[in-house]
């Protein structure tokens, strides 16, 4: 791990094999994106939250700046020990995570794994429970022979008309979204790109992957906020209503929006996590530099 310390603002640096991004100062935030974006989907609901606190995003393996894992998404707990692992380098005792899509996956794992370092959750449009339908090109994607022979395709469908579709309305303009959509796109460029998105995309089959985590959900001790966009397509709003029926102490905020509220509501969404970071429950949490041990 390289630079980017706590007090760091705006220093990009490669932590191990993730890619990672600190800014501002206080009190430690986790942000971890879903698939297939990159630490950059954070970048306007940091600018608001690093004047209170340090905000720490990654880019999850083979996404973004950081390298693929062999392991891929579909080991979530070979992914929970990697975010431990940057917890203790960086010697945080405790910290507040924010996921979002299958983001939020490896967050409540994470925070079923190590409750007394994580502070508070909030889950954007939480993709955690086993019924999770992948996207339909996805879907095209993770089929044997289908997805090799449709990979070229799909792969341009996305990019070019889905995803651009999916955040007009969203950034301040056509190039706004038009370099968002770069960044998010750049791993799966040049001739192998496609077949790199349908290898991502092969992560396994949501009712074993995420088969563990109805169960251990009742368990998180992390007052937990929820956000959902009314108007998202690919994810259902009931699952945010179910995630708040088995976490204990949580609650839940509609947005009117659509799948990708951290660029579709920065504002609301910022001002509701300063909100609940900096309640009075935080009275409950000793925030302090720990030397580096393993639990």
């Amino acid at each position: 791990m390289r630079g980017c310390g706590l007090a760091t603002t705006g220093s990009p640096a490669a932590c191990d094999e993730m890619y990672l991004r600190c800014e501002g100062t206080g009190d430690p935030v986790l942000f971890l994106h879903g698939m297939p974006t990159s630490c950059r989907l954070w970048n306007r609901i940091i600018e608001k939250m690093c004047g209170h606190f340090t905000c720490i995003a990654v880019d999850l393996p083979g996404l973004g700046r950081s390298p693929r894992s062999p392991r891929g998404f579909h080991e979530l707990d070979a992914l929970v020990a990697s975010i431990e692992a940057l917890r203790i380098k960086r010697n945080i005792a405790k910290w507040h995570i924010v996921g979002h899509d299958a983001g939020c996956a490896i967050a409540v794992h994470y925070a079923h794994h190590f409750q007394r370092h994580v502070g508070r959750l909030a889950l954007l449009t939480p993709s955690i429970f086993p019924d999770l339908k992948p996207f339909y090109l996805f879907e095209i994607l993770r089929k044997p022979l289908l997805g090799e022979l449709m990979a070229p395709a799909v792969n341009l469908l996305f990019w070019n008309l889905v995803m651009r579709r999916a955040l007009d309305g969203d950034l301040n303009g056509k190039n706004d979204r038009d370099e968002i959509v770069s960044d998010f796109h750049a791993p799966f460029g040049g001739l192998r790109g496609a077949w790199r998105l349908m290898s991502l995309l092969r992560w396994g089959d949501p009712a074993e992957v995420l088969a563990s985590i109805p169960a251990f959900l009742p368990e998180l001790l992390a007052p937990t906020l929820i956000f959902h966009g009314t108007r998202d397509s690919a994810v259902p709003q009931s699952f945010a209503t179910r995630a708040a029926g088995l976490i204990p102490d949580s609650e839940v905020i509609l947005l009117d929006s659509g799948h990708f509220l951290p660029m579709s509501e920065p504002g609301s969404i910022a001002t509701e996590l300063l909100r609940f970071f900096n309640s009075s429950e935080r009275a409950k949490f000793e925030w302090m530099t720990a030397p580096a041990a393993a639990d």
